[in-house]
């Protein structure tokens, strides 16, 4: 993993697929953690996902807007407590738009992007997330992914299988990662946390949160 002795540049890793480092400041990024608690307590708490073949994922999850389950999307969380998830606020909706702008440019960001539900994956120093597919959504618009906390590896692959090729992004506290277009139905996954890269200026000591925006088009 790299230093932070000298700024990393905006990173074009495949056509539609934008690494934008360090962009969110210090105090938004405060912000983001807190709502993040705040949702994490309910009206769904946080969890670890049951997949359809009895596996447990060692990521803890929570939903704003949607609830999502493998592999839909709900209002209510019939598959934690029966609640409806918390309202997805305006506010995370605008931060979704500047951060296609800061991706794509002032002429391809924003135009109409309407982001309805995020999913925010809490990974302790032993969590994993394998290669898969965003697929769920019936919009094809980008997904918008935040990184808080500690650093990762982020693997980010093709549209046609979870193999090769693949560019291993390291994405650290701040980072902001766009994948629309063509690359918006690529494979990608985390193969690795790095503890003890955490963020505690960010109010986060340890682990790592990952928020993606998505619009889901229902």
């Amino acid at each position: 993993m790299s230093g932070t002795l000298f700024p990393r540049e905006r990173v074009v890793v495949a056509p539609g697929a934008v690494h934008v480092p360090g962009w969110l400041p210090v105090e938004r990024r405060r912000e983001l953690v807190e709502a993040c608690r705040a949702w994490a307590r309910g009206p769904v708490p946080i969890r670890r996902t049951v997949l359809p073949g009895g596996g447990v994922m060692s990521v803890q999850t929570v939903c704003v807007g949607w609830h999502w389950r493998p592999y839909r999307y709900s209002r209510t969380a019939d598959d934690v407590n029966g609640a409806r998830v918390a309202a997805f606020p305006d506010w995370l909706a605008e931060l979704g738009r500047e951060a296609l702008v800061a991706a794509y440019g002032e002429e391809h960001g924003r135009q109409e992007y309407t982001p309805d539900t995020a999913l925010i994956n809490f990974y302790d120093g032993a969590a994993r997330m394998g290669m898969h597919q965003d697929k769920e959504e019936r919009s094809a618009a980008p997904v918008v992914s935040l990184s808080i906390g500690d650093s990762c590896v982020f693997r980010f692959g093709n549209t046609e299988t979870r193999g090769r090729p693949y560019t291993d992004v390291e994405l650290a506290s701040g980072d902001l990662f766009v994948f629309g277009g063509p690359a918006r139905f690529a494979f990608h996954g985390v193969p690795k946390v790095v503890p003890g890269t955490a963020d505690p200026d960010a109010g986060m000591s340890s682990g790592r949160l990952n928020i993606t925006l998505r619009e889901t088009g229902l």
